[in-house]
């Protein structure tokens, strides 16, 4: 692995942390929040035109830059340094990937530019337990157990009396689920007995569709219930083209790598403002950044957010090689442990709801429930990698 980044990739990172320090302050972070859509369009959409950040890892025939999940990440990195709420994650991670690995030409035409251009925000729609089972990180995956097995509830697709699709049913943790322009849904087919995942494409205004934002512990991710009643939907794809657990497990991948490198860069952020605040606050004469026990706690954070800024960028590299789940969750802890340091090492101030470290504090808390926990995406780790086989074997 040659672990320089090229000139291209580092100009990215750069020009990306430079508007981002200049238009999303913790102060506009907590503004964007309140607004209806849940960001600040106006920046969402000077970083599509003048960056084109959601194109990044789009083929450059529909107007991306043909990136590499590696450009992906590191752009990640730098939003999660801001806490950027925007719709990024849930539009050019989860939904674009599955539109370009499963739509037809003439879907993939149609919908692939108007996302690259940033005209169209999307968003994944899955039922059942939320997005760490569908996208492989703590079990499911391909099984599709995570969505109920075709038993009743979760979301249905059965063809109507013209030949198209009806959706029916609900997904209650849906990213940017409130304001997505176009949803890509994860829906049994074929009943019970046969049944089959397959995905279809539904706008955002469609008869019978609708969404809920939901209050969560981490506004900068927000979050929607989306309800499916009798919803027309148009089959991505065919049902004779490749296969959606296939290309469901590719995005949850480079999901993973994405998602550890959002972690490292809050996790960074959060170690940077503390070691800040040390140099300048006083105790007994002196600045509490001198004393030892404090500087001894921030280097082994400082070796912890390193290490998990390598994994990162190892999944990121080579998400094919199955380090996703492993990089996640050495990211979340390093955030978890960088959020808790810099309320405690802050003081009274740290403690307090208002104070910017409890942005860092909540992602830390939310992704946790939402994408691991850290422990569950270690342990499904090893049994897909087999580390158990050997105690089965001897205890049984």
């Amino acid at each position: 692995m040659d672990a320089a980044f090229t000139a291209e990739q580092d100009e990215i990172r750069r020009t990306l942390r430079e508007v981002l320090a200049k238009h999303c302050g913790p102060q506009d972070v907590k503004n964007a929040v309140r607004t209806p859509a849940g960001h600040d369009a106006a920046l969402w959409r000077r970083l599509c035109d003048e960056l084109g950040l959601v194109g990044l890892a789009l083929p450059e025939e529909y107007g991306g830059a043909g990136c590499t999940p590696t450009e992906l990440a590191l752009a990640c990195e730098e939003t999660g340094r801001a806490l950027l709420p925007s719709p990024l994650f849930a539009t050019a991670v989860l939904a674009a990937p599955l539109v370009a690995a499963l739509g037809s030409g003439a879907q993939k035409a149609a919908l692939l530019p108007l996302i690259a251009r940033g005209e169209r925000t999307a968003t994944l729609v899955v039922p059942g337990a939320g997005l760490a089972p569908a996208l492989g990180l703590t079990g499911g995956g391909a099984d599709g157990a995570w969505a109920g097995g075709g038993r009743a509830g979760g979301i249905q697709a059965g063809r109507s009396p013209d030949g198209g699709w009806r959706l029916y049913g609900e997904a209650t943790q849906v990213l940017d689920g409130h304001s997505a322009q176009l949803l890509v849904v994860a829906a049994h087919t074929g009943g019970y007995a046969r049944s089959r995942i397959l995905f279809f494409v539904v706008p955002g205004d469609a008869a019978g569709l609708r969404r809920i934002r939901q209050t969560t512990l981490d506004e900068t991710r927000t979050q929607a219930r989306v309800q499916l009643r009798q919803v027309e939907g148009e089959l991505l794809g065919g049902a004779d083209g490749p296969d959606p657990a296939v290309a469901l497990a590719d995005v949850g991948r480079t999901a993973a790598a994405c998602l550890a490198a959002e972690a490292v860069g809050a996790a960074s952020e959060a170690l940077g403002r503390t070691v800040a605040y040390v140099k300048e606050r006083e105790q007994f004469g002196r600045a509490i950044g001198s004393f030892q026990a404090v500087k001894h706690r921030l280097a082994d954070l400082y070796v912890q957010v390193q290490a998990a800024r390598s994994a990162a960028y190892y999944a990121a590299w080579d998400p094919g090689a199955g380090a996703g789940a492993l990089a996640l969750a050495q990211g979340l802890d390093a955030l978890r442990s960088a959020a808790g340091e810099a309320v405690q090492l802050h003081g009274g101030i740290g403690f307090t709801w208002e104070h910017e470290a409890h942005l860092y504090f909540k992602r830390a808390a939310a992704d946790d429930l939402l994408f691991g926990p850290a422990h569950r995406l270690r342990g499904y780790a090893a049994e897909r990698a087999g580390l158990f086989d050997g105690a089965r074997r001897r205890a049984g």
